[in-house]
């Protein structure tokens, strides 16, 4: 078996080093995020950090672990744009349970097994626990009666409920994996995480015309701001104005991320952020003076969905290998062939009668001057969904060449207002306006903006967190208990399955040989679960530190404690969220569902697929280190009948 004839254990080096890579997680956990500056010693340049993400795009990463950590966390972030200190510190807190594994003697099967149920066990959890979308709507003085996905949780007034009644319901849960989800069997599993409700005898078989319920953004998103109060107030604006636009209730509105840009705005405080209808781009003194000879037109634009320049091709181009390009006269420098090809363009564009390009890349700087001379305004590094936007109000077609555009391919529409003046002697960009459309587009622009220019990053960075989070929360319509709830209920299931898992290898090490067939395959199932419980019981300490209302040990102390009495109470998640939220106090207020002062206690949310994506991508990084190490020391045994099985690929 692979992994059975390691010799020495303290080789497995790949793992020690994506444990102490992710101890730079610790400090961006939970909603009292820090600040760091990085410092190139060679350049002496800095940049100020606040999450995982840019850390590590800061650092110089040579090894082999530190460049797979990287991609993962970039793959991760480039799709959820969230959850990526979650991700890397279970990763280096699974990977040090792996290692104590191996120092026990457990092969890398029988730990891969392990803790592959573990995962399973957590996402089950997930999946149970969460809570519909449907049940926060704005009559929040109204019971819900609509369950959570698996659960037969009932959202009452009280917030602390959710929490409680999914713990009650867990903990009465004799297996994990068991698919009838209460007593009554009206609930069944579809082939996917959703529930569906199967019709009671009672009810009558006529269906019931129903309105149905869309969520309250403005109470999910105070929920999922996770202590971005500001820039998720600005999401929230944002997703107000979209159905403003469409002349939705933006009660109950709709959020298309698409749709939203952001433009930062140094030198001013932060309270000026703000967002409008429209896409506010930044423009140079001399871009400034074709937008003001433009503005109130309605505007012939073009649709560059690439760079504009000469040297520009798009991917899967080729040049044949080996071509020589033989003429009668002298080869053309590269400056007379970019010259010839902006006469080309630039004599389509006016034949076209263009006033404005919009560009999904870069343009050249020469062909920025070269048009403005001739009033036709160049704006680069249009998001390719606003170029969509554009299109599709306008009629336009983007095209991937400027030599492609045809009359057809112009759209018009489009109109240019100055928004504000930004003239300063140290400012690059002097004018911000406003490019628009005629029809709805349901375009928006965040504006950030900051005293201090390299918090820009980070701001930019928070307001695209709490977005997506808001983003992923309506199309997954579900949410999970947060403020540790979620991890507290993983760890007592963890735990309570690494029970069954000793006490039935007890029962089979004392029974004779023909009983001890029924032992599990793996008998170290318990010990890998209980690992990794308490690689969950680290994170929610961790984050309990980082609110600065506990110490270390004081944290794993109260986790401790809580889950000790997890069996014998059923509202203990409720009352640990609220432990959490409130911070430790002498005379125990924080067991009331409600604050002293009278006011509901603050609801905190998690997102279900970036949760439960995150676990899976933390522990298949494990896994990959895991078996490399492995394969490193060991080598493959070809002779082992059993090597190619044992070997697994991710």
């Amino acid at each position: 078996m692979l992994g059975s004839t390691v010799v020495n254990h303290g080789q497995h080096f790949g793992l020690q080093k994506l444990s102490a890579l992710a101890g730079i997680a610790h400090s961006y956990l939970g909603p009292s995020k820090k600040y760091k500056f990085i410092q190139d010693d060679t350049s002496g340049e800095s940049a100020l950090v606040c999450s995982c993400f840019r850390i590590l795009e800061s650092l110089e990463l040579t090894c082999a672990v530190g460049q797979l950590v990287y991609e993962t966390i970039q793959a991760h972030h480039n799709v959820y744009n969230t959850g990526s200190g979650c991700l890397l510190f279970l990763a280096g807190a699974w990977s040090r349970a792996a290692l104590e594994c191996l120092h026990r003697g457990l092969s890398v099967s029988h730990i891969i097994s392990a803790m592959s149920e573990g995962i399973d066990i957590c996402i089950d959890v997930c999946r149970k626990c969460s809570i519909s979308t449907e049940c926060l709507g704005v009559a929040q003085s109204e019971s819900c009666t609509e369950t959570s996905h698996g659960l037969g949780l009932q959202l009452s007034k009280k917030p602390i409920m959710e929490a409680s009644q999914a713990s009650s319901h867990l903990q009465g849960t004799t297996n994990i994996r068991h698919k009838t989800l209460n007593n009554s069997g009206q609930r069944k599993i579809k082939l996917s995480r959703h529930f569906c409700e199967v019709k009671s005898k009672n009810i009558s078989t006529v269906p019931q015309p129903q309105q149905p319920k869309l969520p309250n953004i403005a109470h999910i998103a105070e929920g999922l701001s996770h202590g971005c109060v500001g820039a998720m107030n600005l999401v929230v604006e944002a997703s107000q104005m979209q159905s403003k636009n469409t002349q939705q209730n933006i009660s109950y509105s709709t959020f298309d991320i698409t749709k939203v840009v952001t433009c930062v705005l140094p030198g001013l405080p932060e309270e000026n952020a703000c967002v409008v209808p429209g896409c506010i781009v930044l423009l140079s003194a001399e871009q400034a003076s074709v937008a003001h000879h433009l503005k109130e037109r309605h505007l012939k634009v073009a649709l560059i969905h690439g760079d504009l320049s000469d040297t520009f091709r798009h991917l899967g181009f080729s040049r044949p290998a080996g071509m020589q390009h033989v003429s009668g006269q002298s080869a053309l420098s590269s400056s007379s062939k970019e010259e010839e090809w902006m006469v080309k363009v630039l004599a389509l564009l006016l034949n076209l009668e263009v006033n404005l390009i919009l560009v999904s890349g870069l343009a050249s700087e020469k062909v920025i001057q070269r048009c403005c001379r001739h009033d036709i305004l160049v704006v680069e590094k249009v998001k390719a969904s606003v170029l969509k936007a554009f299109a599709n109000a306008t009629g336009g077609v983007p095209v991937t060449y400027a030599a492609q555009l045809k009359q057809q391919c112009v759209c018009t529409g489009v109109k240019i207002v100055i928004w504000r003046d930004l003239s300063s002697p140290e400012r690059k960009f002097t004018t911000a306006v406003n490019i628009s459309t005629s029809a709805n587009s349901r375009l928006v622009t965040a504006i950030l903006t900051s005293c201090v220019h390299g918090k820009l990053q980070a701001l930019e960075d928070q307001f695209w967190a709490c977005a997506y989070r808001l983003h992923h929360t309506l199309k997954d319509k579900a949410l999970l208990p947060g403020a540790g709830v979620t991890e507290m209920l993983c760890i007592h299931h963890l735990q309570k399955q690494a029970g069954h898992h000793e006490k039935h290898c007890t029962e089979g090490a004392g029974a004779s040989k023909p009983q001890s067939k029924a032992t599990p395959a793996n008998p170290y199932s318990g010990l890998v679960l209980h690992l990794m419980a308490d690689a969950l019981i680290d994170y929610i300490s961790t984050v309990m530190v980082n609110s600065g209302k506990f110490t270390k040990v004081k944290a794993r102390t109260v986790v401790s404690q809580q889950l000790q009495d997890c069996n014998g109470h059923l509202g203990i998640a409720a009352k640990f969220s609220q432990l959490f939220l409130e911070g430790e106090t002498e005379d125990s207020a924080f067991f009331s569902a409600v604050k002293s002062d009278g006011a509901p206690a603050t609801k905190v949310y998690d997102n279900l697929s970036v949760k439960q994506e995150a676990w899976r991508k933390a522990l298949d990084l494990v896994f990959l280190v895991l078996q490399t190490d492995a394969e490193v020391i060991t080598g493959v045994d070809q002779r082992t009948d059993g090597a190619k099985e044992n070997l697994m690929l991710l």
